[in-house]
């Protein structure tokens, strides 16, 4: 029974991470922008991202259970697993970095197989990673153009009251949008090594939901600034833009079972706007921050699930 108790604290623990790092990815742009306040934003978010775990999530879930390690891990492992990675996500929070927690947890799942020498899919992680690569350049370039598209076609309409309030009409549906995919992939992501101890995916989409909701309403407002307006300056058009694109990639990939990176995705759309609009207003310092997160994460959450697997299983 106690270890059933750990694996599901630790499993709450990466959902709420989630909503603590990732929530700035879904509500950032439309904070930044000025059309909704951060209180409504949060609640949007945290209702959206229970949704979409509860219709969507069970394909990425039965990835991470066991479309990564095909052997399974046991309760010890998936404890190891998630604590790892949510540990990393905590650290990245607290210093405002949006990092992938998709890319935390992949690393923990990772290191902790292989320290048990368990059977790696390394066609799966193959096709993970080529996904990470390509999705953020995608969505950058579908942003970019959705947000030349949409500026040419509202300077030429009429500017009466119903057109002026469009875009924040846009901003709030695409915002709605991506937490809905948010939910779809990334509750599965947390609750994924779960399934290895034979819970209900019903049940773990539930507590993912839940856990994420928490997590926006406690911690979400560390990383909003950094994506609302600490890589480009963002207008309702714009942020439009972002959401859209960023929305319509996590939900194919969710389909597809394939966990990918909210933050890579919000932070690809958001610099194809950016160019857009023009290099200089896109703030590259932020940027150089931002991708060292992305290539850290897995890495050294791989090799700390490692290194405490091989130390607790010494110690028990």
């Amino acid at each position: 029974m106690w270890p059933i108790i750990a694996m599901l604290i630790s499993g709450a623990y990466v959902g709420w991470n989630i909503g603590a790092n990732d929530a700035g990815n879904c509500i950032g742009t439309s904070v930044g922008a000025r059309v909704i306040t951060y209180r409504k934003a949060i609640i949007l978010v945290s209702v959206f991202a229970t949704l979409g775990g509860l219709l969507q999530g069970r394909e990425v879930m039965m990835t991470m259970g066991k479309g990564i390690v095909t052997s399974g891990l046991p309760d010890l492992g998936v404890f190891v697993a998630l604590l790892s990675g949510g540990l990393f996500v905590t650290t990245a929070t607290l210093l405002k970095l949006p990092v992938s927690t998709s890319e935390a947890i992949i690393g923990g799942v990772l290191g902790v197989g292989l320290a048990l020498g368990g059977d790696i899919s390394l066609d799966m992680l193959a096709k993970i990673a080529r996904v990470w690569v390509i999705c953020p350049v995608v969505v950058g370039i579908m942003a970019s153009g959705i947000y030349a598209l949409s500026t040419y076609v509202l300077k030429r309409i009429r500017h009466d009251s119903i057109w002026q309030r469009l875009p924040n009409l846009l901003l709030l549906i695409s915002a709605a949008y991506i937490s809905f995919s948010l939910g779809a992939n990334h509750v599965g992501t947390a609750m994924g090594p779960l399934t290895n101890a034979g819970i209900s995916p019903i049940w773990l989409s539930i507590l993912g939901g839940l856990a994420l909701a928490a997590g926006a309403l406690t911690f979400g407002h560390k990383v909003t600034g950094t994506i609302g307006g600490g890589i480009t300056t963002l207008d309702p058009i714009s942020a439009f833009s972002a959401q859209i694109s960023a929305a319509l990639a996590i939900h194919f990939f969710s389909i597809l079972g394939i966990p990918v990176s909210t933050t890579q995705s919000v932070v690809g759309a958001v610099i194809g706007v950016g160019l857009v609009k023009g290099v200089r207003t896109v703030k590259r310092r932020q940027i150089i921050e931002i991708v060292t997160g992305w290539v850290a994460t897995p890495t050294l959450a791989g090799l700390f699930a490692f290194v405490a697997y091989r130390a607790v299983s010494l110690i028990l």
